[in-house]
C-alpha cells in the first residue's frame, strides 16, 4: 500500500490526462475528471503526509533495480508537504476554471495539459534521481508553454515565446551541470551522490557545478537577476493559469534549490548559502520595486512573486533549522495568498471590465464579499498579524537576528512595508475610489459562479488558518526542516544503509 501511495502523484495524474483526452469532444465529463481527480489526488498526498510523518521516509526502487543503478522515488516531510499543497491548488484552480475558463480555451485541451503539468510537478518532488529531476522539470516546460499560449492570442504568443526562451536556457544549463557531474562522480542518483561529493578530490569543481545549478534554478524560480521572463509573461494567458503556474511554477524551482542545497553541495557552505542569501535579498528588492510601478493587476502581482522568492531564498542561505522551517512554512503560505490574489484579480476583471487599476472602483461598496476576499491574502502577504505571512515573516526575521545577519533582516523588513504599499495601492485603486462607470453583474450561472466565489472563500480561510494554527504548522515544518538537515537519514533510506 505504501508503494502505491508514493507511486500515486506520478500514475493518477497521468491517468486523468488520459481520461480527459478520451473525453476530448465531452467538457461536462473533463469538468467532472478535472474536479474529482483533483479531490482524489488531494487525498492520496494526505495520506503520504500522514504516512511519512509516521513511518518515516518512503522509497520506490522502480522496477526493483537496486540503488544507485534504478530509478529512486523518493518522498520524506518536504516532498509530502509540497504534493499535498500542490494538490490542495489543483483543486481549488479545478473548481474555479469551471466558471472562468472559456469552452474555446477548454476545446483546445486545458484539462489534459492541466494534469500533465502536475504531473509534472509532483514528479520533480518525490524524484531521488537528478536527471529524473530534469526530465520532470521538461515535462513542467512543454505543458506550461502550452498553456501559456493557449488561446493563440497575439500577447499570449509574446508571452510564450519569452517564458520558453529562457526557461530554455535554464533547462541547457541544467543538463550541462548534470553531465559534468556525472563525470565527476559516476553517478546521478541524490543520495549515492551525497555520499561521493562528500569524498571528493576536486572541491573547487564542486562548487563550480553548484553554481551551474543554483543559476539553472535559479531562472525557474525567477530569481534575480533572471526573473524578467516571468512578468513579461505570467500576464498574458487566462488568469486561471496564471494562478496555477504562480502557485506551483516558481516553487519548484526553489524546492530544487533547497533540496541540491541540503542534500546534495554542503562542502562550501560559506560560499554557496551566502551567495543565495545575497541574491534572496537582491530578488525582494528587484520585485517589489518593480511592482510598485505597476498599474495591471496581474503585472503587479507577477512581480510579487518575484518578491516572495527572495524570502525563501532568505530561509535557504541562513540555512539552520528554524530559518529552513520558516522557508517551508512561508511556501505554503506564498502559495495559497499569491494563488487566490490572482483569482480576485479575475472576478475584479468580470466586473469592472479591465485589468488596469486606473480604471477599477467602487468595488468595496458593490460588493464587499470581494474586498474581503483580498483583504484577506493581501495583509497576509505584507504581514500584518496574525495572518499566515506575519509568522513565517517572524520567523525568517528571528532566524537572521540569531545569526547577526541584521542587512538581510532590514531588507526583509522594508520590503515588507513596501509590499503593503502595493497592497494598498490595489485597494485605494480598485475598491475604495468612486468607480468610473457603472459595474457588471457577476455574469453565468449560479454553478458558475460559485465555482468562482468558492476558491477564494476557501483560501482566504486557508491564510486565516495558517496564522491561527501556526504554531503546529511551524512544528512539523521544524521536524521537516531537521530531516533535511541530516541528508544521513535520506541516504540511509534510499541505499539501504548509513553511508
Amino acid at each position: 500500500m505504501a508503494d502505491y501511495l508514493v507511486l500515486s502523484p506520478l500514475v493518477l495524474p497521468l491517468f486523468l490526462a488520459i481520461l480527459t483526452l478520451l473525453a476530448w469532444h465531452k467538457l461536462v465529463w473533463q469538468r467532472v475528471i478535472a474536479v474529482s481527480g483533483s479531490a482524489l489526488l488531494l487525498g492520496c498526498g494526505l495520506a503520504l503526509l500522514g504516512l511519512v510523518e509516521r513511518e518515516g521516509i518512503q522509497v520506490v526502487q522502480v522496477g526493483n533495480w537496486p540503488p544507485p543503478y534504478g530509478i529512486s522515488l523518493v518522498v520524506d516531510r518536504l516532498s509530502a508537504l509540497m504534493v499535498t499543497v500542490a494538490s490542495g491548488l489543483a483543486l481549488l484552480i479545478a473548481i474555479f476554471s469551471l466558471g472562468s475558463m472559456d469552452e474555446a480555451r477548454l476545446r483546445f485541451g486545458f484539462y489534459p495539459l492541466f494534469f500533465v503539468l502536475l504531473m509534472g510537478v509532483c514528479g520533480a518532488f518525490i524524484t531521488g534521481d537528478i536527471f529524473n529531476l530534469y526530465v520532470w522539470f521538461e515535462v513542467m516546460l512543454m505543458a506550461s508553454f502550452v498553456l501559456i499560449a493557449l488561446g493563440g492570442e497575439r500577447a499570449q504568443l509574446e508571452g510564450a515565446l519569452k517564458y520558453v526562451i529562457l526557461n530554455l536556457l535554464s533547462s541547457a544549463l541544467f543538463l550541462t551541470a548534470t553531465a559534468v557531474l556525472y563525470s565527476l562522480t559516476g553517478t546521478l542518483n541524490m543520495a549515492d551522490l551525497s555520499i561521493r561529493l562528500r569524498a571528493t578530490i576536486a572541491p573547487d569543481l564542486v562548487t563550480t557545478v553548484a553554481v551551474m545549478y543554483m543559476v539553472a534554478f535559479s531562472i525557474k524560480a525567477a530569481v534575480f537577476p533572471l526573473f524578467f521572463w516571468l512578468p513579461a509573461s505570467y500576464h498574458t494567458p487566462p488568469v486561471t493559469v496564471t494562478a496555477l503556474f504562480s502557485g506551483l511554477l516558481t516553487k519548484v524551482g526553489v524546492y530544487a534549490l533547497v533540496r541540491v542545497f541540503t542534500l546534495l553541495f554542503l562542502a562550501d557552505v560559506a560560499f554557496t548559502h551566502t551567495l543565495l542569501l545575497v541574491l534572496g535579498g537582491l530578488t525582494m528588492v528587484t520585485g517589489v520595486l518593480g511592482a510598485a510601478a505597476q498599474y495591471d493587476i496581474r503585472r503587479l502581482l507577477s512581480f510579487h512573486i518575484i518578491s516572495q522568492i527572495g524570502y525563501l531564498l532568505m530561509g535557504l542561505g541562513l540555512f539552520s533549522q528554524s530559518s529552513l522551517a520558516a522557508t517551508l512554512y512561508f511556501m505554503v503560505h506564498v502559495i495559497m495568498a499569491k494563488a487566490v490574489l490572482f483569482l480576485v484579480a479575475e472576478v475584479m476583471y468580470r466586473l469592472g471590465g479591465t485589468f488596469d487599476l486606473r480604471h477599477l472602483g467602487g468595488l468595496y461598496r458593490a460588493y464587499p464579499w470581494l474586498a474581503l476576499g483580498f483583504l484577506m491574502p493581501a495583509l497576509s502577504l505584507a504581514g500584518i498579524p496574525p495572518l499566515s505571512g506575519f509568522f513565517g515573516k517572524l520567523a525568517l526575521v528571528q532566524a537572521g537576528l540569531a545569526q547577526g545577519q541584521g542587512v538581510i533582516v532590514g531588507v526583509s523588513l522594508g520590503v515588507s512595508l513596501l509590499t503593503l504599499f502595493s497592497m494598498t495601492k490595489i485597494w485605494q485603486e480598485a475598491f475604495w475610489k468612486p468607480a468610473e462607470s457603472a459595474l457588471r453583474p457577476l455574469s453565468g450561472s449560479w454553478g458558475q459562479r460559485f465555482a468562482l466565489i468558492a476558491p477564494i472563500v476557501v483560501m482566504g480561510l486557508i491564510t486565516i488558518g495558517l496564522g491561527l494554527w501556526a504554531e503546529p504548522l511551524y512544528a512539523f515544518a521544524l521536524r521537516a526542516a531537521a530531516q533535511l538537515l541530516d541528508p544521513g537519514t535520506y541516504v540511509a533510506a534510499v541505499m539501504g544503509g548509513m553511508p
